[in-house]
């Protein structure tokens, strides 16, 4: 037999009456499936008595400061995405136990009750637009937070003595497919003279995952009598505010500037040259404006990823639509101007391992396997740089 270690996540409420247990933080969208988010509570039924206990999950948007809600302009918009009766259980929420919630009730004992929630399909992806060093309050952005709590009721006030909260992260996560490569051309004609100055550039593909290197492929002709006298390449990033107005925050992630091969010189055709980029949070981490998949203290948060909009889908219950494309300047001779490129792209979250299918529709390839239970608790560790912050979740709390 194989014994393989599960980490689990626990968070306990201030009260000490109630505990929470998640085997993740991270949920993702694969596109034809959603991740399952399956835990377990630990209950003082005695503290109970005719109380019970609820669960909810609520996703947030949020657009500027909480100090700037004025004029009855809300700058935060919540709602209800799951919720549900968790003790006593009630039939129409059983769900087949995963086989980190069995190890986790039998390590836990008579109080511990399993829950199951289904991930939303078409909610947004969890981001947040990093502020400045001159702004106070929580980031802009949109998150996910699930709560534990005793009441009487579901629409009880939710108390936070006797409640657990926990910050998660949703992600949508694609397989890369064979994708026609992008590619851009643009070129240019000069008075009193001849020819055009020809700019083509072509990446090495259409998407790529959280710290991959691209290949970006650069090719001059250049027919005239002018010359070309460097070039920069940039990876831009664009987030689009979508709820009540559209504001977009425009960002470099990461660029080059060379001049390497320049001049070109006049008259002179066949300057190609790959240049390597690799857009990743190290270089730009402090930037205002820039869209994470969570805070930047944090150290597993990355570059947001890109927005996959599919159907019918309202921009404003996006919160926040993220895009990256290629800038390529190539600065010409005294009085020519530049030539401007662009080239859209796709980014996903890091590469996933294992085995990425429905878990309902798997095989038990792992029947024969034990669990050890590895416990932590849930918060996140602050990296390098940002000792001094305060460490916590993804959500608006602080959590």
């Amino acid at each position: 037999m194989v014994t393989k270690k599960a980490k689990v996540y626990k968070k306990v409420s201030p009260n000490l009456k109630l505990t929470t247990y998640l085997g993740k933080r991270d949920y993702y969208d694969h596109k034809s499936w959603q991740d399952h988010i399956d835990g377990v509570c630990v209950i003082n039924t005695e503290y109970l008595k005719n109380r019970k206990v609820f669960g909810l999950i609520v996703v947030a948007f949020r657009y500027g400061r909480e100090d700037m809600d004025v004029m009855g302009v809300s700058f935060r918009k919540d709602f209800a995405v799951k919720q549900m009766q968790i003790y006593p259980p009630l039939e129409e929420n059983k769900h087949p136990l995963t086989k980190l919630q069995a190890k986790l009730l039998n390590k836990l004992g008579e109080e511990a009750i399993p829950f199951h929630f289904d991930l939303p399909t078409n909610s947004p992806d969890t981001v947040c637009i990093q502020p400045s060093e001159y702004d106070g309050g929580q980031p802009c952005g949109v998150d996910y937070q699930i709560t534990t709590y005793v009441a009487n009721n579901m629409d009880d006030k939710i108390h936070k003595r006797n409640s657990v909260s926990l910050g998660i992260r949703k992600l949508t996560y694609y397989e890369h497919a064979e994708e026609k490569q992008p590619r851009e051309e643009i070129s240019k004609e000069f008075k009193f003279t001849s020819g055009a100055m020809k700019l083509e550039c072509t990446l090495d593909k259409a998407r790529y995952y959280a710290g991959e290197t691209m290949n970006i492929s650069v090719c001059v002709d250049n027919t005239t009598s002018k010359k070309a006298k460097r070039i920069k390449i940039q990876v831009l990033q664009m987030a689009d505010i979508t709820l009540y107005e559209t504001v977009t925050y425009k960002n470099v992630v990461t660029e080059i500037e060379s001049e390497e091969g320049f001049p070109i010189e006049p008259n002179s055709s066949g300057f190609c040259q790959v240049y390597k980029l690799r857009p990743v949070l190290d270089a730009a981490k402090r930037r205002a404006g820039l869209a994470l998949n969570g805070r930047v203290k944090y150290q597993d948060t990355i570059l947001a990823s890109s927005t996959e909009l599919t159907g019918n889908v309202d921009k404003e219950n996006m919160g926040v639509i993220v895009n990256y494309k290629v800038r390529v300047k190539m600065t010409l001779g005294f009085g020519s101007g530049d030539m401007i490129l662009e080239i859209p792209f796709k980014l996903s979250p890091s590469r996933l391992k294992g085995n990425q299918g429905d878990p309902e529709e798997r095989e038990d390839e792992s029947e024969h396997d034990d669990i050890e239970l590895v416990t932590e608790d849930f918060k996140r560790v602050a990296v390098k740089g940002f000792e001094n912050e305060l460490s916590g979740g993804l959500t608006s709390a602080g959590i």
